[in-house]
């Protein structure tokens, strides 16, 4: 049996590093693909821990990467940093009060996420080093997971061809092993030309673009009853083609987001909206151009490692929260409905209980059914790298995802010791695997039927790149 103290240890010792690590990304929050200062303060950490650095991975210049270790297994673990628009929030206030009007925010709680899996990975380095295994840690640092899909690039690129395992987390309301579930999704532009003309003396020489896009979400509107239960598709007119009413559009843009729970389902919608958009063009006259911009696979299971990081679950307990995080966690309850600390709970397939704001327990393994996920570009990992997640307590029950109240809390002490209750785990199953060669093959072989012959179908074309940015002239840049 494996010294789990010892490893524990090792991640109260480095965490003050690793919450200031994550207080700073939070300070900065970051879009897609946009995260040169965050990155920066990741590659800062990677290389004062003595990881050997990778920059630039798979031509993305805010994915960085760091190496431990010497021959054996490589594990991978995970990590993310990006931010979500429009979300600014002053920290610790149980009101809306942006810090910036219109600015960024960490309503997915990635300034934690990458983080604790980068202080997971350092204790592994640590532990691996101190006890003479053999055996790699690689911390992968992936921007632009909310609709950037950076891991899919990524795995296009080959950078997880030689891991044996993954590992991840993310930050939510309970502690428990993910239900392997999740939407394979494609984003995409429906881009449509047609021939201005004055609306009221020649409406008839126009085409309008405007007309196609009211047209195509219309029909996809019908498509809603004739799909699957699971799938999920929304929309955003991202260009009406003007505000002049007296003109008509010549050209409009509408952005597509289809979901569906595996990759057939996904290709097999796809290509119905696509058809609807085709046909909208032929009754307006007008034409139509589609661009896809990212996309993700639908998570792959592993039992064998779910089980293995359950068992670490157990070991360990949950979060050890007092009553300062408690009280504050209730005035950030306050500013939920029922509805939200309900679902919050159904999510999980947990009843509602005693008054507890925080999490005091953990989640049975594979609990809740999978009827309310998103998507994730792990998915498109965990096709080709036997794959293991969890969820890790960091705020208040029934907070919203993507909400100022997530941004509000991820600076708290709450949020601190969720992140190295997640930590420890990641960093125990990592040792777990290193140290149990039998595991790893049975996590194989486990993926291996799974995947039962289908090839992984990467629902990003080859032609389609990330949408890279120049680095904005900021004070630190370079440094």
């Amino acid at each position: 049996m494996q010294n789990y103290q010892s490893i524990w240890t090792i991640v109260d010792e480095k965490s003050p590093a690793f919450f200031e690590l994550s207080d700073r990304v939070w300070e900065t929050p970051e879009i897609n693909y946009e995260e040169f200062r965050s990155s920066r303060e990741h590659r800062r950490l990677l290389e004062a821990e003595g990881f050997r650095i990778e920059l630039n991975v798979a031509g993305i210049p805010t994915a960085v990467m760091g190496e431990a270790g010497e021959g054996g297994p490589v594990i991978a673990i995970l990590g993310e940093y990006d931010a979500l628009p429009g979300l600014s929030q002053e920290a610790g206030v149980a009101e809306k009060r942006p810090l910036v009007s219109g600015g960024h925010g960490h309503g997915c709680g990635h300034n934690l996420l990458g983080a604790g899996s980068m202080l997971a990975a350092a204790a592994v380095k640590d532990y691996l080093a101190a006890n003479g295994l053999k055996g790699r840690v690689r911390y992968y640092g992936c921007p632009a997971e909310e609709g950037g899909s950076s891991k899919g690039f990524m795995v296009r690129a080959g950078v997880f061809d030689d891991v044996d395992i993954a590992i991840s987390w993310h930050p939510a309301a309970f502690s428990g092993v993910n239900n392997p579930i999740s939407l394979a999704c494609s984003e995409m532009n429906f881009h449509f030309s047609g021939r201005a003309s004055h609306a009221a003396a020649t409406p008839h020489l126009g085409r309008s673009a405007l007309d196609a896009v009211e047209l195509m979400n219309v029909g996809v509107n019908f498509l809603r009853e004739h799909m699957p239960t699971s799938a999920r598709i929304h929309y955003a007119i991202t260009d009406t083609g003007g505000s002049a009413p007296n003109v008509v559009q010549a050209n409009a843009t509408v952005r597509y987001l289809v979901r569906a729970r595996t990759l057939p389902e996904l290709l097999s919608l796809v290509a119905r909206v696509k058809r609807v958009a085709e046909g909208a063009a032929w009754m307006t006259e007008t034409s139509m151009r589609q661009e896809i911009i990212s996309g993700d696979a639908n998570l792959i299971g592993n039992e064998p490692l779910e089980k293995c990081m359950h068992a670490q679950l157990e070991r360990l307990g949950p979060v050890v929260f007092d009553e300062t995080d408690k009280a504050t966690a209730r005035t950030f309850q306050a500013t939920f409905t029922p509805d939200d600390i309900a679902s919050s709970y159904a999510r999980f397939d947990l009843k509602p209980g005693k008054d507890e704001p925080l999490c005091d327990l953990i989640v049975p393994l594979y609990a809740g059914d999978g009827s309310m996920v998103g998507s994730t570009d792990v998915g498109s990992v965990s096709w080709v790298v036997p794959t293991v997640q969890m969820r890790g307590a960091t705020y208040a029950i029934g907070t919203p995802g993507h909400s100022w109240q997530l941004v509000a809390q991820g600076k708290l002490p709450a949020a601190h010791k969720g992140m190295a209750h997640a930590a420890k785990i990641m960093a125990a199953t990592a040792i777990e695997l290193v140290c149990n060669p039998a595991l790893i093959e049975a996590a194989k072989a486990d993926h291996k039927d799974r995947l039962d012959g289908n090839p992984f179908v990467n629902p990003i074309p080859d032609e389609v790149m990330p949408p890279i940015r120049p680095e904005p002239d900021t004070p630190d840049a370079g440094q």
